[in-house]
């Protein structure tokens, strides 16, 4: 099951109180306070894990609270410090707090952030001895731990992301160039969630490619599967328009797309894109026989993503192109490469 947004409820831990104490042994006098520190309480982490995918974990754990730490003891003895609470989230995940203020944006692997501290451990009696004051019968309480409602949002990472209309093929094109299975059928809304997939495209050189549920006019009310999960699109460097050639509405169909893209976030349809004409092979000539976007500058691909044809060329350009945008970044525009 992929879930890409949970709200929890964490809780770091309070500090241990510290000690109150005296030495007391026989012909020792006047032994002194020997009273030791509270330890400190846990602090909620959140650690990126590579081997996660999904939120799937938090859905059944709403509450999660880190250790509290044990009280200070005699002989100057400190307690234990409280147990941190790990949480574990796959790259790309981005933590928020009730306000909706960002707190992080993980995306390395191994990346962490401390989202909540642990409350100091308060000091014992034996911190406060002083030449004036040699028996203080004092100590401080632990410090009280932190409560927050965590949002954790997933955008997946991914250098392309497919986009298209319901059964334009996106599904069988990712599972085509990659080693992905996502689900495949006749009929429209066959992807119910993202799939990723990496596409070796030279030798020792991959990309990943996002394919995401179908998009169709008023995703961004709510028709369909709505616009959910446009967010993991957001961090892709190029959008691929996948289109069926076969469709009689083809211009409408991509201001269709583009204009969702636009009402869920104008910095999508700033992406630099291209399009690909799929299901050629149920064309005579295997390719159409007009250009039904003079305007549009983007690269055209004619393909056919279940015989094949077109897929090595596509790929190709595809990995040159995000060479290309990884030097630069700033681009809006589909760079002219060979291929």
């Amino acid at each position: 099951m992929f879930v890409d947004e949970v709200t929890i409820l964490v809780e770091s831990g309070a500090g241990g109180d510290g000690c109150i104490s005296f030495r007391r042994e026989k012909y020792v006098p006047k032994g002194g306070p020997n009273g030791g520190d509270g330890g400190d309480g846990g602090s909620v982490i959140a650690v990126v894990d590579a081997s996660l995918t999904t939120l799937l974990d938090y859905r059944y754990r709403p509450h999660i609270r880190a250790g509290r730490g044990e009280h200070g003891k005699g002989k100057n003895l400190t307690g234990a410090r409280g147990e941190d609470a790990i949480l574990k989230v796959p790259a790309g995940t981005v933590l928020r707090d009730e306000s909706g203020r960002v707190l992080a944006d993980l995306t390395r692997d191994g990346q962490q952030v401390v989202v909540l501290a642990g409350g100091r451990g308060g000091r014992g009696n034996a911190r406060f001895a002083t030449p004036q004051r040699q028996a203080p019968r004092y100590a401080e309480p632990g410090g009280p731990g932190a409560r927050m409602r965590l949002t954790m949002e997933l955008k997946l990472l991914a250098d392309i992301g497919l986009v298209g209309c319901p059964n334009a093929g996106k599904s069988t094109l990712l599972a085509h160039l990659s080693a992905a299975h996502p689900k495949i059928a006749d009929y429209p809304f066959t992807t119910l969630q993202p799939n990723l997939g990496i596409v070796r495209w030279a030798e020792g050189e991959t990309f990943v490619m996002a394919d995401l549920p179908g998009l169709i006019a008023g995703a961004h009310e709510g028709r369909g599967l709505g616009i959910r999960f446009l967010r993991h699109i957001e961090r892709t460097r190029a959008l691929l328009f996948v289109l069926d050639c076969t469709s009689q509405t083809l211009a409408a169909d991509l201001a269709t797309l583009r204009t969702e893209l636009a009402a869920f976030n104008p910095s999508l349809a700033a992406k630099p894109h291209a399009i690909a004409f799929n299901k050629c092979d149920l064309l005579p000539g295997g390719r159409l026989a007009v250009d039904p976007f003079p305007q549009f500058s983007g690269r055209r691909f004619h393909i056919s993503a279940v015989t094949g044809q077109g897929l090595d060329e596509l790929r190709v350009a595809l990995g040159q192109a995000l060479r290309a945008l990884r030097r630069d970044a700033a681009a809006v525009q589909w760079p002219e490469v060979d291929g």
